[in-house]
């Protein structure tokens, strides 16, 4: 099943098992309803599409939002694909790298990603695989990790390459505001047989950049929840970025960067695409912002 959330008023989320027949859920969920509450309401949203008491939707006049809505941890992995440990230069961690992204830097799947050329001259994309947690884990084994998962989508790790290095850790410098686009919907776990058997592509104006499979993480999905929930409690609702392939604009050479303009795809097989267009934010003080970098 995915999940996807809408502009419709009334009807802002809606559910379906091809991505072209939606039903709404105004009558499951309130239109201002977080994830963590669609995950609840899950069965009941099962039950009542399959008694079929939910009305078609059509939303090819309307915009998807964020699926991911009021999470209270975005946790980011770093260095989890090889050879993007390679074009970074970097040694093999031996064990996970994990950063934080903030909840405000979340933006839907055709959002802009605002780009202030006073702020940052190195905005860079990241495609990832996005784990959501549908059942509280704390101190769950690998072997029952993936049973915590609630489904699936499509993330772009935007980082603001300058300020990661000259901060020396990575959270701001990847919490921008809209610096991470998420969708087009949640693909539920049951839906994916093997999250680590999954392509990865980004585009940047239609030129192929990144390209690769989830299984070249060095550390799988099961295995980061398991990390992870050794010392905090991954609720529902919480969100893994599971880190980026190789092809970042980083390590090209030379390296090439976002610029306004330019249109960014993010595409996880099976999961769809997030389209996102690089923009100037309106109304920014580029002198304040300036002074601050």
């Amino acid at each position: 099943m995915r999940i996807a959330r809408t502009s419709l008023p009334d009807a802002a989320w809606a559910a379906s098992d091809d991505g072209e027949t939606w039903h709404s859920l105004a009558t499951v969920v309130a239109p201002d309803a977080s994830t963590v509450d669609v995950i609840a309401a899950t069965e009941r949203i099962r039950t009542e599409r399959a008694g079929g008491t939910l009305s078609t939707v059509e939303l090819s006049d309307t915009d998807l939002l964020a699926p991911v809505v009021r999470p209270s941890k975005i946790l980011c992995i770093g260095l989890n694909y090889g050879e993007h440990v390679a074009e970074a230069g970097e040694d093999t961690p031996a064990a996970p790298i994990v950063f934080a992204k903030f909840p405000s830097a979340l933006t839907s799947p055709s959002g802009d990603i605002e780009l202030d050329p006073a702020l940052t001259q190195q905005c860079d994309y990241e495609v990832e695989l996005a784990v959501i947690i549908g059942r509280t884990a704390r101190r769950v084994s690998e072997a029952d990790a993936l049973d915590h998962v609630y489904g699936y989508t499509v993330a772009n790790d935007v980082s603001a390459r300058d300020h990661q290095f000259a901060d020396g850790q990575w959270d701001r410098s990847k919490s921008f505001d809209t610096f991470c686009p998420v969708g087009p919907w949640i693909t539920t776990a049951d839906e994916v047989p093997d999250p680590q058997a999954l392509r990865l592509t980004t585009t940047v104006n239609g030129k192929l950049r990144q390209d690769a499979s989830t299984g070249q993480m060095l550390h799988g999905i099961a295995y980061l929840i398991h990390y992870l929930s050794r010392g905090m409690t991954l609720e529902p609702g919480d969100v893994i970025l599971t880190g980026t392939p190789a092809g970042v604009g980083l390590a090209l050479d030379p390296p090439s960067f976002l610029q306004v303009g330019d249109l960014v795809e993010c595409r996880v097989e099976g999961l769809g695409a997030i389209r996102n267009q690089v923009t100037t934010p309106v109304g920014a003080d580029t002198t304040v912002l300036a002074r601050a970098r």
